[in-house]
This record gives C-alpha cells, sequence and structure tokens, in this order.
C-alpha cells in the first residue's frame, strides 16, 4: 500500500484537486488564529467547489468565527463535519478541507472520487455521489489505517486516493 500512495501522490499534481499548498496555508492560519474568517471559508470553499463557493458569503461573519472555534472544541469527526455543513456553502467535501487543513495528519479532504476509489479497493461497498458527516465518518476510518500502515498523514492518503480514481476511472465523474 505504500508504493500505491507514493505513486498516486506523485500523480496528484496533473489532476485537478485542490492544491496541497493552499490548504497548508488556510491550516497555518486556522492554528494561529483559533478560528476562521467568512472570506478565509470563502477561499477554502473556493478551492473545494467553485460553483458553491459564493452561498458562503451569504453567513454572517461572526457565525464564521464561531462555529469555526467550536470545531476545535469537539472531539469526535461526525460533530466536527456537521457544525461545518451547518454553514451555508459547506457541504462535506468542502468541510473535509477545513478539517484536513487544521490537521492533515488526522483528517483527508474526501469526495466522490475518494469514496471510489475505497469502493475498488474493498474498504466501501455502494457507489456514492454526495456525503453527509456520517460519510465522512465511514471514508476516514480506512483513511487513517492506510495512513498508519504506511506512515503518510491522512490527507496525503485522501490525495493519493483522488489521483487513483481520476488515472483509472472510465467515462464521466458523475
Amino acid at each position: 500500500m505504500e508504493s500505491f500512495v507514493a505513486d498516486n501522490l506523485e500523480y496528484y499534481a496533473e489532476t485537478q484537486g485542490v492544491l496541497p499548498s493552499r490548504l497548508e496555508e488556510f491550516g497555518e492560519t486556522y492554528r494561529d488564529q483559533g478560528y476562521l474568517t467568512r472570506d478565509q471559508l470563502y477561499e477554502i470553499a473556493y478551492e473545494s467547489s467553485t460553483r458553491s463557493a459564493y452561498h458562503v458569503e451569504t453567513n454572517p461573519e461572526k457565525r464564521c468565527r464561531t462555529v469555526t472555534e467550536n470545531v476545535l472544541s469537539v472531539e469526535d469527526d461526525f460533530s466536527k463535519i456537521h457544525l461545518l455543513t451547518g454553514l451555508s456553502g459547506f457541504k462535506a467535501p468542502a468541510a473535509s478541507c477545513v478539517l484536513a487543513a487544521y490537521d492533515p495528519d488526522r483528517h483527508a479532504v474526501v469526495d466522490t472520487r475518494v469514496w471510489a476509489s475505497l469502493e475498488r479497493l474493498d474498504y466501501l461497498e455502494g457507489r456514492k455521489e454526495s456525503f453527509d458527516a456520517d460519510d465522512y465518518v465511514t471514508m476516514i476510518g480506512p483513511i487513517r489505517e492506510v495512513a498508519a500502515e504506511t506512515g503518510y498523514s491522512a490527507a496525503e492518503v485522501g490525495y493519493a486516493l483522488f489521483a487513483y480514481d481520476d488515472k483509472v476511472r472510465d467515462g464521466t465523474l458523475h
């Protein structure tokens, strides 16, 4: 599995996936401030999904700060994702970007491609097109297993899974 992650991480740069360097910047800001502003959340959402990012601007600034502060005080992954998806413009994939930015060792960016790769590798069953907090928990378990086996971070495993689907998928994404 270590070579799988290494090979697909190398390929990731050729995909349309979220830029790891951008997430690292957001993570540094989040860790330093202890919260994210609406503008910062917009930038993260834009990285994840340019089409729905504009919804983030409808969130009150104070709510953005409060929610992202509260995420840091909650232990379980379901609650973290659920809090973030309470903000307009944030579904589980965009919320996973926030968590992966803050703590790449424990969290990964997840989406349809990551689910499909986990299914292809027999970690999950069934096809999935949209995700909620429970689905994030379902995906992050095997992602963390692979991370522990290989020495890569959960975020790196997520990028590798995304790249693998990009490489092997026949036809369109949806």
